[in-house]
């Protein structure tokens, strides 16, 4: 099924409405996150990497400054499939292809074992963003 899922780098702009797409059952719909957090100005001028399923979108995640990666969603029928991983590894390389050397990122407590597999180390105490639990991660490349 994976063999069928393109992964795009994509601008806000070019796809602002796929993003929203994902991003909002997540982020808003599961997790309780306010639209007012949820969408900032970061998202203009982030890189985005959006997963597809014959052109619907099914994952997606974004790149700050090739150093940092947030707000990594997956529609829930996709979960447990690999593509989490795929898309993670993509954004890895992206980070590493511009020079940069590490990524850092913020992970919600119940993904850390997620990134751990990836390499990324836990650097932080746990504290509460959004209400949910989080802690900081970092993969030196």
């Amino acid at each position: 099924m994976l063999s069928k899922v393109t992964i795009q780098q994509v601008t806000w702009q070019e796809a602002e409405n796929e993003l929203r797409a994902v991003r909002t059952p997540v982020f808003i719909e599961e997790q309780f996150v306010t639209p007012e957090f949820e969408w900032d100005e970061i998202d203009a001028s982030a890189v985005h990497l959006l997963a597809t399923y014959e052109n619907q979108p099914i994952a997606c995640l974004r790149i700050i400054h090739y150093q940092k990666i947030g707000r990594m969603a997956v529609i829930k029928q996709w979960r447990g499939v690999g593509l989490g991983a795929a898309l993670l590894q993509k954004a890895i390389s992206i980070c590493k292809e511009r020079g940069s050397k590490s990524i850092y990122l913020s992970a919600q407590t119940h993904a850390i074992h997620f990134y751990q597999k990836a390499g990324f180390k836990q650097i932080s105490d746990e504290y509460c963003d959004v209400n949910i639990p989080h802690v900081d991660m970092r993969l030196d490349l």
